[in-house]
């Protein structure tokens, strides 16, 4: 094939906007005075059961058969570390989980929530009154204590539920229900 002028301008044209291409990345690294790996911050590593405590907001706000808390998760340790989507809470007594452990409330979306050490996060906990069921399908009792598993963790943090709480002691009637973790605290004022 004969490069005539218009072909040979062509040819150019598209080899300097692909060389182009190839460049600019590197000039953009040499220009930074460092790799990319180099200046990128550490990644934190997911929050686990250990470095977290997990208090309740009180006293709830009642609404349409519900009680809603804000239900705080503090970083207590050193590093900083990262949560996303959403915890698993059940109602405990002394011997045995109560019913079927929360839904998910999908009215805020999952985001990857940082909290350096001392930062709280939160989610809303919704209580619905177990009298909206009926008793032979939900076996009313009463529980004391909460099991949270932060997102993605496999060990659970317990937590006293002051005066208790009314549950089911079947499983089924899903009563309890919590959003993906919000960034701060729940608590108006609180920081």
């Amino acid at each position: 094939m004969k490069l005539t002028p218009h072909r040979l301008r062509r040819t150019m044209a598209i080899t300097a906007i692909a060389g182009a291409a190839v460049l600019l990345p590197a000039v953009a690294l040499a220009s930074s005075g460092s790799g990319a790996a180099a200046s990128a911050p550490a990644a934190a590593h997911r929050c686990y059961a250990s470095e977290l405590t997990v208090w309740l907001g009180s006293p709830g706000s009642g609404a349409a058969g519900s009680t809603y808390y804000d239900l705080e998760l503090s970083n207590t340790s050193k590093s900083t570390c990262t949560l996303f989507g959403y915890p698993g809470v059940s109602a405990h007594n002394f011997a045995r989980q109560l019913g079927s452990p929360a839904g998910r409330d999908h009215s805020r979306p999952s985001r990857l929530v940082t909290l350096l050490p001392g930062g709280t996060t939160h989610v809303i906990l919704q209580i619905t009154d177990v009298g909206n069921y009926p008793p032979s399908v939900c076996k009313p009792t009463s529980a004391q204590l909460l099991r949270v598993y932060a997102p993605g963790a496999f060990s659970a943090i317990t937590m006293p539920f002051q005066g208790g709480l009314q549950a089911c002691g079947r499983r089924g009637p899903v009563y309890l229900h919590v959003t993906a973790v919000i960034p701060g605290t729940g608590i108006p004022g609180l920081n």
